[in-house]
């Protein structure tokens, strides 16, 4: 595992500390937690950009519902 130092004002740094207080081991898992978070948004803001520029799917209405239904109880047997 790689090392990276940071420089925080105090106050940012307080509030780390009580982060760490309230359930993280240490000020680094607090750190890779945030990264981990903020990687999963910016993938979630991928795929919702990526499903609006698709072009539109089938309407879901009671007949695609009806029909799905249909398969799922199809392939259950």
């Amino acid at each position: 595992m790689s090392t990276m130092n940071i420089s925080l004002p105090e106050e940012l740094k307080g509030f780390v500390d009580e982060q760490v207080k309230r359930g993280y081991g240490t000020s680094s898992e607090y750190v890779r937690e945030l990264i981990r978070k903020d990687q999963d948004q910016l993938r979630l803001r991928e795929l919702l950009l990526a499903g609006a520029a698709s072009p539109p799917a089938a309407p879901a209405d009671a007949k695609y519902f009806k029909t799905l239904r249909s398969r799922a109880i199809s392939q259950r047997r």
